[in-house]
């Protein structure tokens, strides 16, 4: 049986990306974070780094460009495929890592880590084909695991960086790292419009609540997390 292969051209800073079908592609939440990512200089040579759940491998690249040491994690074999070959075509040393939060907890622990989490509210649950988008009736279903495991994930010094949209409450989101004895503050923002998995559920995101009628965009929030 033959593979499809896709390759793609997206928005800046990502340049061309390969990725088996079912692998998350990159759109403006992966660009965004990236875009923080190599723009900060608090992120450099010499630091363990970790990208949870890292699909095509995208924000693996950003951190790798800055210097660091990357390790790329993804439940999903043919995400950690496509990650591995996109750092090939970019030259990029990662160390793969098959496993979620759990396992990257114990490979831990790490002076950056970053994640684009699913954060789209589903009326549905979550099977094989959506886990890469789909997170549960409110959108937390990664999100609040992630700010649980983000203490242990990172060194004494450390920081998490996330991206996620603010119908899965950016506030919350907070809240749960302040728990843990981490400060967030607010990277970045945009406001994009609606993709195809949003558009494709908007009667059940509207009349949950998490848009108005009439909205066309969503905002996008990259938030950084430290002791």
């Amino acid at each position: 049986m033959t593979t499809s292969v896709r390759t793609e051209t997206e928005a800046r800073p990502l340049g061309r990306v390969f990725r088996l079908p079912g692998v998350y592609r990159p759109q403006e939440d992966t660009a965004l974070l990236s875009s923080v990512l190599m723009a900060d200089t608090r992120i450099g040579c010499g630091m363990r780094c970790a990208d949870v759940g890292t699909g095509s491998g995208a924000l693996a690249i950003a951190l790798a460009r800055t210097g660091a040491a990357v390790v790329a994690a993804d439940i999903s074999m043919r995400a950690l495929a496509s990650a591995w070959m996109n750092t090939v075509l970019r030259a990029l040393p990662i160390g793969l890592l098959r496993g979620g939060l759990e396992e990257t907890v114990e490979a831990g622990p790490y002076d950056v880590v970053v994640a684009n989490p699913p954060y789209v509210p589903s009326p549905t649950p979550t099977v094989r084909s959506t886990r890469a988008w789909d997170a549960g009736p409110d959108g937390r279903a990664m999100l609040d695991p992630l700010c649980a495991a983000a203490p242990s994930l990172l060194t004494r010094t450390g920081a998490l960086y996330l991206v996620q949209s603010t119908m899965s409450d950016v506030d919350k989101t907070r809240f749960a790292l302040a728990a843990g004895g981490l400060r967030s503050e607010v990277l970045a923002r945009a406001e994009v419009p609606f993709g195809p998995v949003v558009s494709g559920r908007l009667e059940f995101l509207i009349e949950r609540g998490f848009v108005r009628p009439g909205d066309r965009t969503e905002e996008l929030v990259v938030l950084r997390a430290a002791r």
